[in-house]
């Protein structure tokens, strides 16, 4: 995959001198480290998911330090990524498809990742590193660790109170994870048991500050890039639809997403955003069976569900099972709840165009919910506090880390109570000083602690760890 060159002193404005100083020094170890070797970064996707956009701006950020960081995306059939979603839903603690991690999914799963760890072997020196990303990359570690190549494992997704349906994961994948030479997880809570805890190192998640999803964009240039997206009826045309690509050059969006509604947004309507994939973990139904029962007779708030294109997103295979049940739903409420509820899929055939989209569509909201039934970390939450928008969330996974509650969000203890869910968000909606100052709060909490400057100091150390003198 094509990975651009960013320099690090776009973050000077952003950081305090004391914090901007100690990520140049790192990144002066990790040129030193990275002298005459690679850093393979590998996973699932080019799309779709926050994994796969943390990767492209950390490897950029790097890049521009001359690290000579490279990405890779593994190749599969479908019955591949039906058995690594199946993984996915299992280390959540969910049952997904129902059926069973047994000797015919391992067969599957094995052949797949062999046949890529062998494909790539051909490519890695002894003395790069490679940096394998979640459960679709595992079973690469015994091929690659054969060659004596220095590999991480990381794991994005987790569950607080593993029970038996994680168990089965880990059982699955504890073979191949054990021979990696560390393990990074997000969380305290979803190390995996048996694990060497001198090998296990806690890397939280984060968002680039300057990429098309997060960059500052006008009142005018949000209207724009909602208006041109069809996502926004009325919109004044007093800007381009225009971003900055990662590599600096001019973007502008000029696709149109597809949308399910009763009527078209206006600039004068309250919105409530979500922003998640298709997924049943995401609980779409429950976040518009909530806002239709416990917000809608409140407030005159619209909410809008926004998703990637299903198409698009290679590995995961119930994207379009999920939006189907959401339109289902959508389609048997009463008319007049219906022209209040939107459901988006976002063009994803420029994965910065869409960004830019999501950018706008969290700019444009009045409250931005996380109502998920698990969440490994869900960067969707720091991305809207970074915007200085309210949040109201699951108490769950990494949010819960995120969201100070009640100071720089709301956290919903139940995520099956739609009744707390609603009232936390009519009750933003209605005080539009107490969201503000939530915003605020927000964003200081995010600049402290889940930027990317953070991950790459931290990443740095551990690769220090690793690494020979040379």
């Amino acid at each position: 995959m094509p990975v651009a060159s960013i320099p690090l002193q776009r973050f000077e404005p952003v950081l305090d001198a004391q914090t901007y100083r100690s990520v140049l020094d790192h990144a002066r170890w990790a040129r030193e480290l990275f002298a005459g070797r690679a850093l393979w970064n590998v996973n699932s996707t080019a799309r779709g998911g926050g994994v796969a956009e943390m990767v492209q701006s950390l490897l950029a950020y790097a890049r521009g330090q001359g690290v000579d960081a490279r990405w890779e995306v593994i190749s599969g059939r479908p019955e591949f990524f039906t058995v690594t979603k199946r993984l996915h839903n299992f280390l959540h603690g969910a049952a997904g498809d129902g059926l069973a991690l047994d000797d015919a999914a391992r067969e599957v799963y094995e052949a797949t990742t062999r046949a890529n760890a062998e494909e790539f072997a051909g490519r890695v020196s002894p003395d790069d590193v490679v940096l394998l990303h979640d459960p679709q990359t595992a079973g690469m570690i015994p091929v690659l660790k054969a060659l004596g190549v220095p590999v991480v494992w990381r794991c994005h997704v987790g569950i607080d109170r593993p029970g038996p349906v994680a168990t089965q994961a880990w059982n699955f994948l504890r073979g191949y994870v054990r021979q990696a030479d560390a393990y990074v997880f997000s969380r305290p809570q979803y190390v995996w048991a048996d694990l060497d805890p001198a090998r296990t190192v806690l890397i939280p998640p984060s968002i680039d500050a300057f990429s098309a999803k997060n960059q500052t964009l006008t009142d005018d240039t949000v209207e724009a890039v909602l208006a041109v997206g069809g996502l926004q009826q009325d919109g004044r045309h007093l800007a381009e639809a225009g971003f900055t690509r990662i590599d600096g050059s001019p973007g502008r969006v000029e696709r149109r997403a597809e949308i399910d509604e009763g009527r078209p947004l206006t600039r004068t309507d309250p919105v409530v955003l979500q922003v998640s994939r298709w997924d049943r973990l995401k609980d779409p139904l429950g976040v518009i069976s909530g806002f239709v029962q416990h917000v809608v007779p409140h407030t005159d708030a619209h909410l809008v569900y926004a998703g990637p294109s299903v198409e698009a997103v290679a590995d995961d295979p119930e994207g379009q099972q999920v939006l189907d049940e959401a339109r289902d739903l959508f389609a048997r409420l009463p008319a007049a709840a219906q022209e209040r509820v939107h459901l988006v899929s976002l063009p994803m055939a420029d994965l910065e165009e869409n960004a830019a989209m999501v950018n706008a569509l969290q700019r444009r909201a009045d409250v931005i919910v996380q109502k998920s039934i698990a969440e490994g970390f869900g960067l969707t939450v720091a991305e809207a506090m970074w915007k200085s928008r309210p949040v109201v969330a699951s108490r769950i996974g990494g949010i819960q880390d995120q969201i100070e509650h009640p100071h720089s969000g709301l956290l919903v203890d139940d995520p099956a109570d739609l009744a707390a869910y609603g009232s936390a968000v009519s009750g933003l909606v209605g005080d539009g000083a107490r969201a503000a100052g939530i915003g605020r709060a927000g964003r200081l909490r995010v600049t402290a602690n889940y930027l990317g400057t953070r991950s790459l100091v931290q990443y740095t150390e551990l690769f220090g760890q690793l690494l020979k003198p040379r």
